[in-house]
């Protein structure tokens, strides 16, 4: 049995009935590779069933503790059924890009059931007709509660569950987990009161050894050497988010990428994201007559995982708020901006402490967090404050080689995330094997045309790499001379 931490629980808490709380993967698959050259339904079940004893928090459920006067608890369980969590389904016809996304769209809105461990997969097949990839393809889409997992450890559980070569590793039999207990009221009681008798200590310890750096930050804020994102201003994506979601995604040569980033150096492929970004919602926005004087901003999360918490899950992430720069219509002066913004995002980061944020969360009260935030959504209260940013923009770099499912090859991967009240645009930036994906997850109320979104996504890529060409072309003209 393990307590959630205050961060974890927190995904728990924000969760209201038009805003789940979960995150997902898409995967495509090429069963060419295969023995045979085709998998069979029952071994994807198979094949999560001999791996998921390793990952304790997909055979683990949530125990709230009464009246919710402390953090909820995972406790393995002991009804835990692989194929009530492994589904299949098939993409209506014609079977293309399309129809993938509103299928995966309407699987993403759904809340995951609370009773149960806290994810879900879906074999999709039908895939005959996406553009880029052979007919037979098979996708599957996995969604596991943020409560459960961050972007990090997804990509570590995307790696348990994979294979490095066609021929499929020696795997587990299929085992039986130890099975917890499950605690009584009393106990949990018990339980909740020692930890508030403790909470004063554990405060005072974590603010001694967190005043010194956040003084510095402070400091720096007020002499002007560290500046704040502020001021944001409100756009379609920062009202009440309906139930009902969308999405899609952007898929280009990393090494495009990486080009870019190495023409206007010191940029990062980061930077190139969140300019990529920028300039897409700029396009989008000043379509509909609706954007703003002052730049949008973007919450981007930072992995604070340290090496001792590899192959955990959970929540270890702390955030900076970044321009993107939005009110800059060239893309490399945007790129350039961008980069002295999350330079001076890293630094007021840096002094803060990154893991600051995850010390302090611990702390977060459980029965008031749960009930402001259903008091903020009933009362569309996002409708009525400024937004503290407009979107989130996070990168999750994949691994460069490719994995297999029981044989089949991933020709893609694409991440999907939560929007809430307030933050109604989600953007994952994934890479894995030579592919640069941006994935977005938008309430369907704000953005009503994913695919114009998608083109001015395009669109924005296409301008930095022309800037970035031109830029190449006269060094490679005098060297070619010389």
């Amino acid at each position: 049995m393990r307590q959630l931490t205050g961060l974890d629980a927190s995904f728990l808490y924000l969760e209201t009935r038009n805003a789940p709380m979960h995150i997902g993967g898409l995967s495509i698959y090429d069963p060419a590779t295969a023995p045979g050259g085709k998998i069979r339904f029952k071994q994807v079940v198979e094949n999560f069933s001999s791996r998921v004893h390793r990952v304790p928090a997909m055979t683990s459920r949530l125990v709230t503790v009464p009246l919710r006067l402390d953090h909820p608890y995972w406790v393995s369980d002991g009804t835990f059924d692989p194929e009530f969590h492994v589904r299949h389904i098939a993409l209506p016809a014609p079977g293309d890009w399309r129809q993938l996304c509103i299928l995966i769209s309407r699987i993403h809105a759904r809340p995951l059931d609370r009773n149960r461990p806290l994810w879900e997969a879906y074999v999709i097949d039908g895939l005959d007709n996406v553009e880029g990839y052979p007919k037979g393809c098979f996708a599957v889409f996995t969604k596991m509660h943020h409560a459960a997992i961050d972007g990090a450890s997804g990509v570590e559980i995307n790696a348990v569950m994979h294979d490095l070569s066609p021929e499929p590793a020696a795997v587990d039999e299929v085992q039986a987990f130890t099975v917890d207990t499950t605690p009584s009221s009393a106990e949990l009681l018990v339980r909740a009161q020692l930890n508030t008798v403790k909470i004063p200590f554990r405060f005072a310890g974590i603010a001694k050894n967190t005043a010194p750096s956040l003084i510095k930050a402070a400091t720096g804020v007020v002499t002007g050497k560290l500046s704040r994102v502020s001021n944001i201003p409100r756009t379609r994506f920062n009202g009440n988010v309906s139930p009902h979601r969308v999405i899609d995604a952007m898929r280009v040569d990393f090494e495009d990428v990486r080009k870019i980033k190495n023409v206007f150096k010191p940029a990062t492929v980061n930077d190139v994201a969140l300019t990529i970004v920028g300039g897409a919602l700029r396009k989008y926005l000043e379509s509909k007559a609706e954007l703003p004087e002052q730049s949008l901003a973007a919450m981007a999360p930072i992995n604070v995982r340290s090496e001792d918490k590899l192959g955990t899950a959970g929540n270890q992430v702390s955030q900076m708020t970044v321009r993107l720069r939005s009110d800059i219509q060239d893309a490399r002066e945007r790129l350039q901006a961008v980069h002295e913004g999350t330079r001076n995002a890293k630094e007021l980061t840096h002094a803060i402490g990154a893991k600051t944020m995850t010390d302090y969360t611990q702390f977060i009260p459980s029965t008031l967090t749960a009930s402001a935030a259903r008091l903020a959504s009933s009362w569309s209260l996002a409708n009525r404050f400024s937004p503290v940013y407009n979107c989130v923009v996070t990168n999750v770099p994949g691994p460069p080689v490719p994995l297999y499912c029981t044989g089949a090859k991933m020709l893609s991967s694409f991440g999907t995330g939560p929007v809430l009240d307030s933050v109604g645009l989600f953007q994952a930036i994934s890479t894995y094997c030579g592919e640069f994906a941006i994935t977005f997850t938008a309430c369907r109320d704000m953005m009503p045309d994913p695919a114009f979104y998608r083109e001015c996504l395009q669109a924005s890529f296409d301008e930095l790499k022309q800037a970035a060409d031109s830029s190449a072309q006269p060094k490679a003209a005098k060297r070619k001379k010389a």
